[in-house]
């Protein structure tokens, strides 16, 4: 249990910030050094690290050098935990709410029913 939730905190730890989700859609087109994620971002080349070091910490992207040149590209891991989790907590909710309409519902008609009784 301890390992699956370390993982999760890792991968929405990651998720959190805008940067980094701009970095994965850009690595979901193609692979990109660290040079050129850092130009696209308009940001320094180390804070472009720090942001890919988080990335490959929760799995999601890789790095290769290759010469003075490092690469990165999408990670092999998939979201499947992480989209397995979400559902449970939207299908929750989803159960909340619906039972929340149901009785708004019983609400207004009552209410509807006491007006017309007056």
């Amino acid at each position: 249990m301890v390992h699956y939730q370390a993982r999760l905190d890792a991968t929405f730890a990651a998720l959190s910030d805008v940067t980094r989700r701009g970095v994965l859609e850009q690595l979901a087109g193609s692979d990109a050094s660290i040079t050129d994620l850092a130009d696209r971002f308009q940001m320094t080349l180390t804070g472009m690290k720090k942001h890919i070091s988080v990335l490959e910490q929760a799995g999601l992207v890789t790095t290769e050098k290759v010469g003075r040149v490092r690469t990165c590209k999408l990670g092999r891991r998939r979201l499947e935990e992480e989209a397995a989790w979400i559902e449970r907590h939207r299908q929750l909710w989803s159960a909340r709410f619906d039972a929340l309409d149901t009785i708004v519902e019983h609400l207004k008609r009552k209410e509807k029913a006491d007006a017309s009784s007056k």
